[in-house]
């Protein structure tokens, strides 16, 4: 049975990064060897700089690596994950929390801050996944978060009634989103 210490934990936020009360900063806070990729502007996010970043820290990874995406970070990952065939091959499995939908509509006027990102990929990933998701969320809904897990081979859980499951949702260390984390892992082979 493989264990945490047998991974290499790279957390992704989301646009405008993970403030102090997000559940991905009081995780890096608990477990040491979680580390967070820094992005130089969580603001303005850039495919093609986002990517390279992440691609950074996958190869500097020693051990094989779980990701821990947020939000459009989860967007990022997905992308990512057909754009990098070699740095993928690192990858042990992904854990996505809160995909944000990117095909859905945004009032006129409205431009999306995430440049060079495109729409939802829902094709079959190329590692183990699963999906977290809240019933109430204002960037997906439940239903289609449901057919992203459906498309790219995840498992799926329910995140409940917590929105976005992001900052304002206050969900401290988030001990539900850490059972699932470990069912999620002990499905895993390092």
């Amino acid at each position: 049975m493989q264990t945490l210490n047998d991974y290499s934990v790279l957390i992704h936020p989301g646009l405008n990064g993970a403030g102090p009360d997000h559940w991905q900063t009081h995780w890096e806070q608990t477990f040491s060897d979680f580390v967070r990729v820094q992005q130089a502007d969580w603001d303005h996010p850039v495919y093609a700089v986002w990517a390279a970043r992440l691609t950074e820290y996958v190869n500097k990874a020693t051990k094989p690596v779980v990701l821990v995406p947020h939000s459009a970070g989860t967007s990022l990952v997905v992308k990512w994950s057909f754009d990098n065939p070699e740095a993928v091959k690192k990858v042990a499995g992904v854990f996505f929390v809160a995909p944000t939908d990117r095909d859905r509509f945004m009032p006129a006027g409205t431009v999306s801050p995430l440049q060079g990102f495109g729409g939802m990929v829902l094709k079959r990933l190329p590692y183990p996944s699963a999906v977290v998701a809240g019933r109430d969320d204002d960037r997906v809904s439940f239903a289609r978060a449901q057919e992203f897990a459906k498309a790219w081979g995840s498992m799926f859980f329910d995140g409940g009634m917590h929105g976005h499951l992001g900052s304002a949702a206050k969900l401290g260390v988030w001990p539900a989103g850490l059972v699932y984390f470990g069912q999620f892992l002990a499905t895993l082979r390092a």
